[in-house]
């Protein structure tokens, strides 16, 4: 049977009983702001967000986040609630607020500065700041404090997502061991020797097997994580199970690669679509020439240079494809307080300008750069309009840019190049692989995204479509929460509970003296 809303939402109501789902990520998935004098919401750029989101429109719960935007306070009660989305509420939004000093500190100093090039191997030293590292254990203890409050004494599921939460699990376990902790590294885990350079390996390892589930995309990171746990911690790590005890605590660790929901594109897209690409292709001045896009943060990361690079040694071989196509790249900021995301933004925009100024005419441009965030709406109808789209990631966790093109394809046309260093590309073996490193090979792979014979698109397409589509979103989140059920001494109680998606927008607690079921623990 094929995972959806209505499959995941029973499972839901299996496994968590009358237990409240609470996620913790960073980055919320609405953010509040004021246009033209009146408060506005946005869906903000990220994997993350884009794959949760439905998730908890489909079980319901709190979802707890920073709360980033200049209109957020306006529309929270007291305690930073709101109900979101905000044209639909079906689940709440828990807002934790954080001073300039502790974003910095926690955000943009160890998360970014240290754990994200520590997990990446893309040559960036990692920054090793003593203030960096108590704030960020500060603000991990201020989550902790509001996520207690929004399980207030009942039973509760905690999913705790991404780098920006290590020691969060350690923290919630010791306040209230019956909680069952989940938690998702969206990144990937770096070998041993790697990550042992950082100075807190031991407290980030202690913390991160808070968890009674601990998963990450591929193998080769859970692996990795085993390794370092072995090296480091007085532990017992069970090879078979994959399951390590540290001071009678189990955490299981899993693969889990994460997916999107392949429903989305036809909703985004609508009857206009072709109305809107009209458009779109007139106001860049792209007449009917085929496009490659990419979709991108601005990150180190994502490869975006290289694949510049690669457009450039293309249109330097094959001389006759000029005029003929455009390559658009949307590069949406990101971390711009930090040296190397200010570096690599000059650097994509004199490329691209090189690029222009050498290969383009008066009435063609080769190089079309977006430096801003567009909704998913624009986004996905880039990938219906694409010849080919392009993920030259130099390392990445997963990247579902890649599976997001290929959802959006029902007519299957159109060519995914993809770096054979993301997790995607161990699902998506149908795509041009490509070494973003080197620039022959990736210049190859987007000659071939010009070139291909419809017949072999669609042969391609085909394949990559049936993969997304058996494994979509739904089913990652049902196999974390069934693997997470699994796990628990005896079967957990089934409630006779209110449909979570429509009882999850009330931004209050439960009532004083209401009885909820028992989460067993784990």
């Amino acid at each position: 049977m094929a995972w959806d809303k209505h499959r995941l939402l029973e499972v839901a109501r299996t496994r968590l009983g009358g237990a409240r789902l609470i996620i913790v990520a960073n980055r919320e998935p609405y953010i509040h702001r004021y246009r033209e004098g009146e408060i506005d919401w946005i869906r903000p750029a990220g994997g993350l967000t884009t794959a949760l989101d439905p998730v908890m429109q489909a079980c319901g719960g709190v979802w707890v986040a920073h709360g980033s935007g200049e209109a957020d306070r306006e529309v929270c009660d007291e305690a930073g609630r709101v109900g979101v989305p905000p044209d639909d509420p079906r689940y709440t939004l828990r807002r934790v607020w954080l001073s300039r000093e502790q974003e910095e500190g926690y955000y943009y100093g160890f998360a970014n500065s240290c754990l994200w090039p520590l997990c990446h191997e893309v040559f960036c030293r990692p920054l090793f700041d003593p203030q960096h590292w108590q704030t960020y254990r500060q603000v991990n203890e201020l989550f902790a404090a509001a996520v207690l409050e929004e399980a207030q004494d009942g039973p509760a599921l905690i999913f705790v997502q991404d780098y920006h939460f290590a020691l969060l699990p350690r923290l919630l376990k010791e306040a209230r061991p019956d909680l069952a902790i989940a938690h998702f590294w969206h990144i990937p885990w770096p070998n041993v020797d790697k990550f042992l350079v950082c100075p807190w390996a031991r407290e980030i390892l202690d913390g991160l097997l808070g968890n009674d589930l601990l998963g990450f995309h591929t193998q080769h990171d859970c692996n990795n994580f085993l390794e370092c746990v072995d090296r480091t911690l007085e532990c017992r790590w069970n090879r078979e199970t994959f399951s390590i005890t540290r001071g009678g605590h189990e955490t299981q660790v899993r693969p889990f690669p994460i997916s999107v929901d392949t429903d989305l594109p036809r909703r985004y897209l609508g009857s206009t679509w072709e109305s809107r690409a009209a458009r779109l292709r007139k106001k860049f001045r792209l007449g009917q020439r085929p496009l490659l896009v990419g979709v991108d943060r601005l990150d180190y990361t994502k490869g975006i240079p290289e694949r510049l690079l690669a457009l450039d040694r293309l249109l330097g071989k094959h001389p006759q494809l000029r005029g003929t196509f455009h390559f658009l790249q949307v590069g949406a900021p990101s971390r711009t307080h930090l040296p190397a995301y200010r570096d690599l933004t000059e650097e994509v925009q004199e490329l691209a300008d090189r690029i222009n100024w050498e290969h383009g005419t008066p009435s063609w441009q080769p190089v079309v750069l977006l430096q801003e965030h567009l909704g998913p709406e624009e986004i996905t109808l880039l990938y219906r309009m694409a010849a080919g789209c392009v993920v030259s990631s130099l390392h990445d966790g997963m990247n579902l840019v890649a599976k997001e093109f290929v959802a959006t394809r029902e007519d299957e046309r159109g060519v995914l190049v993809l770096s054979r260093f993301t997790g995607a590309a161990r699902e998506l073996t149908d795509a041009v692989l490509v070494n973003p490193f080197d620039v022959e090979e990736l210049a190859q792979g987007l000659y071939q995204a010009l070139t291909m014979p419809v017949e072999e698109q669609e042969r391609r397409m085909r394949r990559l479509r049936t993969q997304v589509l058996e494994h979509n979103i739904y089913r990652w989140a049902g196999q974390l929460l069934s693997a997470l059920g699994k796990m628990a001494p005896e079967p957990l109680p089934v409630a006779e509970a209110a449909d979570p998606v429509s009882s999850a927008a009330a931004p209050t607690p439960p009532r004083p003296g209401e009885t909820l079921t028992p989460l067993a623990r784990l």
